[in-house]
């Protein structure tokens, strides 16, 4: 196949948390791969993971029947950033967009036209392309749209700050611009949609793409998911701010948003089973960040970060390692649990060993398809994890990076190493830099070589 790279192979080795044996047989034939993106749902947002304010008897079903990964970990603090490393197979030392960039009047920074993305790849092996949800690569007449950048079919928003209102005047199909009466709830236009599209794509390999939007920005959702919690919480309404409008009960709100993504994570699982393709079809479900605190949003009292410290915008924990479950019946051991360190850039090749195809040369993704199919000897892992994120208006440069149990973490580019361990201290609690030097000069020695600088998102400012 074609390879197309913008980075030179940074030769990543291994090391990492074991998990347990597990022994499943490896499929017969190409999977179909849906891939189910929350947004700014917090690691402890689900029941299976801690949340005690409401369930997620879906999800939870997914945990119980697949695989539930405890040290899976965003692309980014953010929300663009995070979906390029995805799309990429690249971490955000060597992505094109390493922040939110904004471009008026829709739309973010655009990736470049010559991009190679895991859509592309996935239709290389034959599959049908498909992304419903929310983009954020590009806006519309941009070189970063989906339908130039390897997908089939694209339905959703194209721009992030437009995603902040679950009741838009309007959205894309593929490159036709879609009126609405901004009383229509997106969510469920894009959950219909993506069963649409299964049912129509069930008789050969699909690829389909969903970066819902639920539970971002405003604290909104319909009436009728609104009143089993209506009288649930104490509420302090909030008033708005910027384009987030006002809320009454934004705790309710929030709780139904979930319960209403769970609700329709259902919807597809149970459709792959009436279509007799759930076990050739492998499911996974995480978020794109940590939890937010915008419009309304009380993540300390949800405790959405878990036993995590931070949040969105944070590269603490709690803003990068997000709650994954991979679902695949028949394949995937039941119940199972991975604690192998992973990262959206191990999509990319994920994928192309599931699919039988060649990755690209020059990505830093390792593949996790040996975690999935149960074969824990055969799993390749990272040397190092690598994050940056460019905070937005001109205040910083966060970078963080994991190796095995440690974690380092630089808050701005003049200030020093942080540094946690991760197996006693998961909350990073305790900076213990200074007790453990040789490990400090080792990451300072990785961090020199961690990216390549771009004049776009350039390390100092």
């Amino acid at each position: 196949m074609k390879r197309r790279a913008f980075i030179k192979q940074t030769g990543l080795a291994a090391t990492a948390l074991a998990m347990p044996s597990l022994t499943q047989a490896a499929p017969s034939k190409q999977p179909n791969i849906i891939y189910i993106m929350a947004d700014d749902l917090g690691y402890g947002d689900l029941s299976c993971f801690g949340q005690k304010h409401f369930t997620t008897p879906n999800l939870d079903r997914m945990a119980k029947e697949g695989m539930k990964f405890t040290a899976h970990y965003a692309g980014s603090t953010v929300c663009a950033p995070s979906r390029c490393s995805l799309m990429t197979g690249l971490h955000t030392g060597h992505t094109f967009i390493r922040g939110n960039k904004e471009i008026q009047p829709e739309g973010q920074y655009p990736i470049p036209q010559n991009t190679f993305t895991v859509a592309e790849l996935m239709k290389q092996a034959g599959y049908t392309t498909g992304i419903i949800g929310k983009w954020g690569l590009g806006g519309p007449g941009s070189s970063g749209v989906p339908t130039k950048q390897g997908f089939d079919y694209w339905f959703g928003y194209l721009c992030q700050r437009e995603a902040h209102s679950f009741t838009p005047s309007h959205l894309w199909r593929n490159e036709e611009k879609v009126e609405l009466d901004s009383k229509t709830y997106s969510h469920d236009l894009f959950a219909d949609d993506s069963l649409r599209f299964i049912r129509e794509n069930k008789d050969n390999p699909f690829f389909l793409y969903l970066p819902f939007t639920i539970p971002h920005a405003e604290m909104h959702a319909p009436k009728d998911a609104m009143e089993p919690f209506a009288d649930q919480f104490d509420e302090t309404p909030f008033k708005g701010q910027g384009n987030y409008r006002a809320q009454q009960k934004p705790k309710a709100a929030f709780a139904a948003m979930v319960k209403r993504l769970d609700s329709d994570v259902g919807r597809i699982l149970d459709l792959l089973n009436e279509l007799k393709i759930a076990d050739n079809t492998l499911v996974v479900f995480t978020s794109d960040n940590g939890p937010h605190q915008e419009g309304g949003h009380d993540p300390e009292f949800f405790d959405s970060n878990g036993p995590l410290r931070g949040i969105k915008r944070d590269l603490y924990e709690g803003g990068i390692r997000v709650p994954t479950l991979a679902y695949w019946p028949g394949t995937i051991q039941p119940g199972s649990v991975s604690d192998h360190p992973s990262a959206f850039w191990d999509f990319l090749p994920t994928c192309a060993e599931l699919a039988d195809v060649e990755a690209p040369d020059g990505i830093d993704g390792v593949s996790f398809a040996p975690t999935l199919l149960g074969d824990p000897a055969q799993q390749k892992t990272h040397e190092f994890l690598y994050w940056e994120f460019h905070v937005s208006g001109g205040k910083g440069i966060k970078q963080a990076a994991r190796m095995g149990k440690w974690k380092a973490v630089r808050n701005r580019p003049d200030q020093p190493l942080e540094l946690y361990d991760l197996e006693t201290d998961l909350d990073e609690s305790a900076n213990i830099a200074q007790q453990h030097p040789g490990i400090i000069q080792k990451f300072e020695a990785y961090l020199k070589t961690a990216r390549t600088e771009s004049d776009i998102f350039p390390l100092k400012i």
